[in-house]
């Protein structure tokens, strides 16, 4: 982005005007017809998130009248398998993916959630937004608890949990709608679990929205204007919170709001003028951390010798509760199925994802330390917490291919059955977390560049960077590869 546009010199003032910035950036013909294509569909963004909310009732619901599926049968000759892929083997790993090309498109226009928060907000009770839902942490709270608790509930195997969680997750959505905010969606941008992980790695996208004139100050956050996710438009420079709704452009309007499309990563690249925010890097850390755990403890022997272990003890020393099958809205608990968790399942589980998610976090922080203390001594500009901050963004390629890699790995599964075979899906998923790793090795060179590291001298302060994009990708070794 051209430094004239978005720097911090005329705090306060338009920095240029439209005209000067058109001069110096002229507005591409795709992207112009690629806007206004968006804001012509604009008022049927309505009609095409009910038909999305069709589609989440058929998805989640369907399955729920179905038998079981035969043990021979697959996605192509039983629906309910065929729903499950679509769930687990399209739309999930998909919706991570798309964000290096569309950003956030998913949350403005499709999804049926924020839709319905938005409408319940229209004819709720408008309260003022309390203050535990603005923290910065209770994305991060967020996103952990719906990990563990699908995890638990067995959501991947079973309909009704499925159906349970995300059918819950959409009445809470419902439920904050209709309590906090006007006119906006508090839901997305505070509290949706998967919205914040979209927002963090929509840093990498290609797509951004900016205003034709921007206001000096920074980001701020503000409940009046436009924006649903409550954007502060005219200094407007992350795209973390956007949603894409496109309400805020106006092609005609010397004001507003205008699609840009960039390079992949360029805002992660000058994260420093991008407003690299603590809370968001070391959320970083902690979902890498807990989705890793999350695959883990299923094909780890190491899981299990550890749960038996803990069960021993437990009834040596007379600990019978643990022994006992637990409450089916908590957990896994399905006996034609042969599928019945203990309380000793669901401290095992838990207990396991949250020590996986610890581990990571701290190992991904000590050496982004190590890394933030070397780069200091070498002159990098700014002090040890902004200089940490900026360079835990480098692992946001790494984390979100292996996260695309472990939880979606039923996306490449079918490829198992045709010519390419699993040796061939194996090379595919290495060739992602190869993208990974190098596109995050480039973009700590990049960081380190922005705080004044010489090119001669970068590679020291990138070292600790490299060793923790292979720590990851040594973590997500079995979901590439297999044991």
């Amino acid at each position: 982005m051209n430094r004239l546009v978005h720097g911090d010199a005329f705090a306060g003032t338009p920095v240029k005007s439209l005209a000067d910035i058109e001069k110096v950036q002229p507005p591409g013909a795709f992207t112009r017809t690629i806007e206004a294509l968006f804001v012509g569909w604009r008022r049927h963004f309505g009609w095409i998130q009910v038909l999305m909310f069709v589609v989440f009732l058929v998805v989640i619901g369907l399955p729920l009248l179905m038998p079981d599926p035969p043990a021979e049968s697959g996605i192509l000759t039983n629906p309910t398998l065929f729903l499950r892929y679509m769930l687990w083997g399209i739309w999930f790993p998909l919706v991570f993916l798309s964000v290096i090309v569309l950003g956030r498109l998913w949350c403005g226009t499709l999804c049926p959630m924020g839709a319905a928060s938005e409408l319940a907000n229209k004819y709720g009770l408008q309260r003022a937004i309390p203050g535990w839902i603005k923290w910065e942490g209770t994305p991060a709270l967020s996103f952990i608890i719906m990990t563990l608790y699908g995890q638990t509930l067995g959501v991947r195997d079973h309909p009704e949990a499925a159906a349970g969680l995300f059918g819950g997750t959409m009445l809470l959505a419902i439920a904050i709608g209709g309590l906090y905010g006007r006119n906006k969606r508090v839901w997305c941008r505070h509290l949706c679990p998967i919205g914040r992980v979209l927002g963090l790695y929509s840093r990498l996208g290609a797509v951004q929205f900016a205003p034709k004139v921007l206001l000096g100050g920074g980001d701020a956050y503000t409940e009046r204007g436009a924006c649903p996710t409550m954007i502060d438009l005219p200094r407007k420079r992350e795209s973390r919170h956007c949603i894409e709704c496109f309400r805020c452009v106006n092609p005609k309007a010397a004001g507003s709001m205008r699609l840009e499309l960039r390079r992949p990563g360029v805002e992660v690249e000058e994260i420093r003028d991008h407003r690299a925010n603590k809370a968001e890097a070391w959320f970083l850390f902690l979902d890498t951390g807990v989705a890793l755990g999350g695959f883990l403890w299923l094909v780890l022997p190491q899981y299990q010798q550890m749960r038996q272990g803990l069960g021993v003890w437990a009834i040596q020393n007379h600990i019978d509760w643990i022994t006992r099958v637990g409450p089916s809205w908590l957990m896994s608990v399905h006996p034609a199925r042969a599928e019945t968790f203990l309380w000793l399942d669901f401290l095992m589980i838990v207990g396991f994802m949250l020590g996986t998610m610890a581990v990571l976090t701290v190992v991904l922080a000590c050496l982004t330390a190590v890394g933030a203390m070397i780069a200091r001594k070498l002159g990098a500009d700014g002090g040890f917490g902004q200089v940490f901050t900026e360079l835990g963004y480098q692992y946001a390629p790494v984390a979100l291919m292996s996260l695309i890699i472990g939880l979606g790995a039923e996306l490449l599964n079918p490829l198992r059955d045709t010519a390419i075979g699993i040796e061939g899906v194996h090379v595919i998923r290495g060739g992602l977390f190869l993208i990974g790793v190098v596109w995050s090795i480039w973009l700590g060179d990049r960081i380190l560049k922005r705080q004044g590291i010489d090119l001669s001298k970068r590679w020291l302060p990138l070292l600790p960077g490299i060793a923790g994009s292979l720590f990851v990708g040594f973590g997500w070794w079995p979901a590439i590869f297999g044991l």
